[in-house]
């Protein structure tokens, strides 16, 4: 029987919690995700957060060690220079999270945008683009961030994408530090504060909000009706700047589905005057779509024991994996970012 090849050790951090898992089998097939929230940090450069990693991966492995780890980060990521260069829900700023935890677990370490991760996934295993000229992937959770695909090509640019923090008609003060911002409304975090604000009532989330409104509620029709617009406004900039003809969202809220779709649908047809309602669909790949990546999309490569993400101080290699999923074969993965 052929022995089995070390596992790849994965991270996907964001504004709530921490999603880790390891990989399984020759193909790195991904194995149970161990959700963990994310213990308040008040290191910026990213050390308390580190340390936490650290920890979840010695209740990961037990005794084993990984081929390799990999991370994402939520926030504004260059992914060349391997760098969190702001995430506003985890006060981090000029953050190395890749090196520290190489440094740590004594094995390299990818480095990748929890967003951009996810969508890479979904486009290759999930919903793909389906011939679609411009796809936008919103994540709408704690906070709201995309990505989008130029006929198949991922536009990756560090602070693109930051959708959540620009500024719509009614948008709150951010935790970011400025006005306005989109997820200060309609993100799944900001509708629940805002029902729990107007009404006095605790909720567990939007998706409490959602079925009071559906039940009548006019404070929770109000809070979801806010959030739609907000939505409609932001993405009405975008189909006008990058054409955008098909929109998949992801993230807690999209648990709302058709409640969330067919509003959005209805107040873009109204806003819209010359320009085309884009094809609007929910991920399919859910929570976990971000560790679904290819490992060659994080500059991961476990072929024959070789390691090719980068230890501190050493150079980068950004070769395949050669037995991993199909998604590159195809093409998407592998055609060059913008």
């Amino acid at each position: 029987m052929p022995e089995q090849p070390a596992p790849l050790l994965l991270f996907d951090v964001g504004g709530t919690d921490v999603k880790a898992a390891l990989t399984v089998g020759p193909e790195h097939a991904l194995g149970p995700v161990l959700r963990v929230p994310v213990r308040a940090h008040g290191d910026v450069g990213g050390s308390d957060l580190v340390e936490q990693l650290e920890g979840i991966a010695s209740q990961l492995l037990g005794a084993a060690v990984p081929a390799a780890a990999a991370v994402l980060s939520p926030g504004i990521v260059d992914e060349r220079a391997r760098r969190t260069v702001f995430a506003a829900n985890l006060g981090l700023h000029d953050a190395d999270l890749p090196d520290q935890l190489s440094a740590r677990l004594g094995v390299p370490v990818g480095f990748g945008h929890d967003v951009g991760a996810a969508a890479q996934a979904e486009m290759l295993e999930g919903v793909g683009p389906a011939g679609s000229a411009c796809t936008l992937v919103i994540v709408i959770g704690t906070g709201i961030a995309s990505t989008a695909f130029v006929r198949g090509v991922r536009l990756s640019v560090p602070g693109a994408g930051e959708l959540g923090h620009v500024p719509v008609p009614g948008g709150l003060v951010c935790s970011c530090g400025a006005i306005g911002c989109l997820e200060t409304i309609a993100s799944a975090a900001a509708i629940a504060r805002a029902y729990t604000r107007e009404s006095g009532v605790v909720v567990g989330g939007s998706a409490e909000v959602l079925a009071r409104a559906q039940a009548g509620d006019a404070v929770a029709k109000s809070v979801w009706g806010r959030a739609v617009d907000a939505l409609t406004y932001a993405l009405h900039w975008c189909i006008g700047l990058l054409g955008v003809d098909r929109v998949v969202i992801g993230g807690g809220l999209s648990g709302a589905g058709e409640a969330l779709l067919a509003p959005l649908r209805t107040a873009l047809a109204a806003r819209l005057s010359f320009m085309s309602v884009p094809d609007l669909v929910i991920a399919s790949l859910g929570g976990d779509a971000g560790l679904r990546v290819e490992p060659a999309l994080l500059h991961l490569d476990v072929r024959g024991g070789e390691r090719g993400a980068r230890r501190p101080g050493g150079d980068r290699s950004e070769l395949c994996v050669g037995a991993g999923r199909e998604g590159l074969a195809r093409g998407l993965g592998a055609a060059p970012e913008i």
